[in-house]
């Protein structure tokens, strides 16, 4: 059992670029003196709340500032990108990170991003991610001349090669065939987690979304692997979840249900953000209750993690038997606005010193029951 940070990241509203910034960069600098085994970023391009437009871009700067953890994609949104440029940045990092890097790969979810790059129809742009992911394993597994072609994209280098130059060759990752591919994933019995097990890909089940959602998609994962004549693999499986954790119950609710909280602001900005996009089914605690019936309150019960490092520990063994045996647990990581930054301090050194070691044991255990 291994532990990461996932970071969209959201932020409180109003705050300046650089300072959000300079805290996401301390999050994972803390994360790795923790010994937490990864850390994920996301990308989004139209919303202050959610600045990092590029993902490689922010995690390069980190590379000089850390050795050991491995850091991720979280994810990059293919629909939004020419493969060839994915195709080529994926390939420099890889060598720049000494192949400490973790390639997460998605559709896209936010609205005004979608809206932005005119990939509005949730079926062309699934197509558009399964093809840019395809064009992009093609021009990592061959040498000039290239004609790759497709509904949405081409590649295509025929004139202008020259071998003794090294002119016309797109480079290659590092890491052999390729950095290992991840697929984020919200919805309940998701195709993407499907799709994962059968290419042999990492599924990534979001933290934002009920527990039988997640226990949806082993089953996914279980049929994807069935299909495709693949052994099952919880192992790879990353499970993200928000976890709050205090030295007392009392002070642990309070924390996650502080309306001035980040936890709070966190499920509000979600909400509201599904809302807009008109795909609450993902968040909703039961898929038959009405979007009036659902409130903040009521999301953040459902689907955090709260207490004290005891009863943390007890829920999450709990959760980990409801949704099936995923080997890495995800934290969700929270703005540090005000008292927010001591709070989630405190539940990540709490986490990684005090929770996981006893929470590994117990997966241990379980693979040998």
């Amino acid at each position: 059992m291994h532990l990461g940070l996932f970071m969209m990241p959201i932020h409180m509203p109003g705050r300046r670029l650089r300072d959000m910034l300079h805290e996401d960069t301390a999050k994972i600098l803390l994360s790795e003196r923790l010994g937490f085994a990864e850390a994920w970023v996301g990308e989004h391009f139209s919303a202050t709340t959610e600045p990092l437009t590029s993902p490689l871009m922010f995690l390069a700067s980190l590379l000089s500032l850390t050795s050991r953890i491995k850091l991720g994609t979280g994810v990059i949104n293919l629909p939004n990108h020419h493969p060839a440029i994915v195709a080529g940045e994926v390939a420099q990092f890889d060598h720049m990170s000494n192949g400490r890097f973790l390639f997460g790969i998605g559709p896209g979810g936010l609205a005004s991003d979608l809206e932005l790059f005119g990939n509005q129809d949730p079926l062309l742009r699934g197509e558009k991610m399964l093809e840019s992911i395809d064009i992009i394993l093609k021009i990592w597994s061959q040498d000039p001349p290239y004609q790759i072609h497709g509904r949405y994209w081409d590649i295509d280098i025929r004139r202008s090669i020259v071998p003794s130059l090294g002119v016309g060759y797109l480079p290659k990752p590092l890491q052999q065939p390729h950095p290992p591919i991840a697929v984020s994933a919200m919805s309940p019995s998701s195709a993407s987690v499907k799709t994962a097990a059968m290419r042999g890909w990492i599924p990534i089940s979001a933290n934002f979304i009920p527990a039988d959602s997640v226990a949806t998609h082993w089953e996914k994962h279980l049929e994807g692997c069935d299909e495709a004549g693949r052994r099952p693999n919880g192992a790879a499986w990353r499970v993200a979840r928000n976890v709050v954790i205090a030295p007392t119950e009392a002070e642990a609710r309070e924390h996650a249900l502080d309306p001035n909280g980040s936890t709070y602001f966190y499920y509000r900005y979600l909400w509201e953000g599904m809302k807009n996009s008109g795909y609450t089914i993902a968040m909703r605690p039961d898929r038959e209750m009405s979007d009036a019936d659902v409130t903040i309150e009521g999301l953040i019960e459902h689907m955090v993690i709260y207490g004290t490092p005891t009863t943390v520990l007890d829920r999450l063994v709990a959760f980990r038997e409801q949704v099936g045996p995923f080997g890495t647990l995800l934290l969700a990581a929270m703005d540090w606005t005000g008292v927010n930054e001591e709070r989630e301090r405190y539940g990540m050194a709490q986490l990684a010193e005090r929770i996981m070691p006893a929470f590994s044991r117990h997966a241990d255990a379980a693979m040998q029951v």
